[in-house]
């Protein structure tokens, strides 16, 4: 009797261990991994709903930061399925290493703003303002897109501005506008739009201001190379490209 109870253990242990191994696997084909740039935050939160919607049973799992360190997660091996980055050169960067082979697609365009908190304490009136000594002043750092875009923008203003802080990506940059803790910041203008009144914009004042593309890949080794297709498809219909529209995004150039 109790050799016969052992096998029966065995195999109920057995049974659950392919039951569990099953559940793994199909977690995998029902999650979409989206590495996404932080100034994609709200777009990207709504486009994650209407995905979701049209496709019952997919979850969406955004991991959201500066372009530049996202890149680097994705070196170092974290499971990623979809890549949009605020960038095409680092995007470009993925596809030379061969971790991205499907090659990569613009679905919007960005520019920047100047943003301060609202009330404007700083009496900022143009890019010239950015070089005060006595305003507290944020850019983004110069190895993600936002902070690599405002210096060539400035750049080409000519000013050279006295920064107190390199955020390391938009959102951090905007919030830090936001509680008062800077006078002024370079972000892009969907951000302004995305603060709600907690910021308020001022030109930077360039008759032909500088534009950032967002390319968008599904990876070489996504671990749901099917739902990483999909999902990119998505991101490139008209539906998608209304939702990035009403943040504020401009058209794939």
């Amino acid at each position: 009797m109790l050799k016969t109870h052992s096998w029966k253990l065995v195999s109920v242990v057995l049974l659950a261990l392919v039951a569990t191994a099953c559940s793994g696997a199909g977690t995998s084909d029902d999650t979409i991994r989206v590495f996404a740039a932080a100034s994609l935050t709200d777009a990207f939160a709504e486009l994650e709903v209407a995905f979701e919607a049209a496709n019952p049973g997919i979850d969406v799992e955004l991991n959201l930061g500066g372009s530049s360190s996202l890149r680097e997660q994705i070196r170092a091996g974290a499971p990623a399925d979809v890549f949009a980055s605020a960038n095409i050169e680092i995007a470009d960067s993925l596809v030379d290493e061969a971790l991205i082979t499907s090659g990569i697609s613009i679905f919007a365009t960005n520019s920047l703003s100047i943003a301060v908190p609202a009330g404007n304490p700083g009496a900022v009136t143009s890019a010239a303002d950015l070089e005060r000594s006595d305003l507290a002043v944020g850019l983004c750092a110069a190895t993600v897109p936002c902070g690599e875009l405002a210096l060539e923008e400035l750049a080409a203003l000519g000013v050279e501005a006295d920064i107190d802080t390199n955020e390391p990506d938009v959102r951090a940059l905007l919030t830090k506008v936001e509680l008062g803790e800077l006078d002024v910041g370079v972000v892009y203008e969907t951000d302004v739009l995305a603060a709600d009144g907690g910021v308020e914009a001022i030109p930077l004042g360039n008759s032909s201001p500088l534009l950032t593309s967002y390319p968008i890949a599904a990876l070489a080794e996504a671990p749901n190379s099917q739902g990483a297709q999909d999902f990119v498809s998505f991101v490139l219909s008209n539906e998608a490209s209304a939702v990035l529209a009403s943040f504020g995004f401009g058209e794939a150039a």
